[in-house]
Parts: structure tokens; C-alpha cells; sequence
């Protein structure tokens, strides 16, 4: 009975470290360039993946949850033993080492999680310089604003029609600097 109950103990970092699911791909949406077949597109693609995952070590964001959750998880069943047997003997070592694991497993799933999203950010971040490099619609940052859109018929540098400009200030003006 001992042993299905250690057993049990002993299956919960893997089960919540499992809980972590992350793809392993970019996790944002790239479209061809202008000018750029779908096949080429393609070719693109798949060297981009593979530069990316270079640039991550060769480690995908869920071999990272994994590896992370499961070390948490075994670190704090050591501690939680030599703990509980420094405190209370050789009974002690086996309720320090169950502690243990159930905190190193809460543990483990936090750290599981933080180490897979920095993984697959700077995944994401390989994949959108290469595609970008390579002459590809990437996503950017943008500003959204309820102003209307410019008139194209004006320049973009020059204001407005109802624009009025302040007054200059008061006074002479500077002179002009020394050579």
C-alpha cells in the first residue's frame, strides 16, 4: 500500500508539468511577400523554423516546460526528505519527501510555465527576423487612433487645412551659431 501511495506521489509533477501545452511552431501568423509565390513561401517557412529553434538552443518551449517542471518538482522531493528526516527521523524523511514534491510540483508548474513562454517569445522573435529578412508580411506593433485617414492628396508632412500654427515667442530670436 506504501509503495501505490509513494507511486502516486511520485506521478504528480508529471502530471501537472503535462498541464503545460505549448505549440511547436511560431505562434504568429506570417503571409507571403509581395511578389512571392506560396511555394517559395513554404521553403521560407521551414528554414525559418529551423533558424529559430536555433536560436532557442534546439530546445522547443514544451521540452523547456517539460525539463523545468520536472527538475522543480524533484528538487523540492530532496529537499522536502532531508528536511523532514533532519526534523523528525527516518518517519519524518518520507512525509518531507511527499511535502516536498507536492511543493516542488506547485513550484515547478509556475517555473514550467514562465520558462515556456520566454522560450517560445524568443522563438517568435527568430521566426519574425528571418521571415522578415527574406521579404515576408510580418506582424508589427501599431497604434490604433480615432483620427481620420490622411488626404491623399495632400502630402503627409503638411498640416491640415484648418490648421493654425501658435505664435512665435516673444523677444529677438537667438544668433545664429559660431563657426
Amino acid at each position: 500500500m506504501k509503495a501505490v501511495k509513494s507511486f502516486y506521489i511520485a506521478c504528480i509533477p508529471c502530471f501537472l508539468a503535462a498541464c503545460v501545452h505549448l505549440p511547436s511552431g511560431p505562434s504568429v501568423m506570417t503571409l507571403p511577400g509581395t511578389g512571392k509565390s506560396f511555394e517559395q513561401f513554404r521553403m521560407d517557412d521551414y528554414e525559418c523554423r529551423s533558424y529559430a529553434l536555433e536560436q532557442v538552443g534546439g530546445t522547443s518551449p514544451r521540452q523547456s516546460a517539460q525539463s523545468s517542471g520536472l527538475e522543480s518538482a524533484a528538487i523540492g522531493a530532496g529537499l522536502g526528505a532531508a528536511a523532514g528526516a533532519a526534523i523528525a527521523g527516518g518517519g519524518g524523511a518520507a512525509v518531507g519527501a511527499g511535502a516536498g514534491l507536492l511543493a516542488g510540483g506547485l513550484v515547478g508548474s509556475g517555473t514550467a510555465s514562465s520558462s515556456a513562454y520566454v522560450n517560445q517569445q524568443r522563438y517568435d522573435i527568430g521566426y519574425i527576423q528571418c521571415m522578415y529578412a527574406k521579404g515576408h508580411r510580418v506582424p508589427i506593433a501599431g497604434r490604433i487612433t480615432e483620427e481620420p485617414p490622411l488626404n491623399r492628396a495632400r502630402s503627409p508632412a503638411s498640416p491640415p487645412a484648418e490648421f493654425i500654427p501658435p505664435p512665435p515667442p516673444p523677444g529677438n530670436p537667438p544668433p545664429p551659431p559660431l563657426r
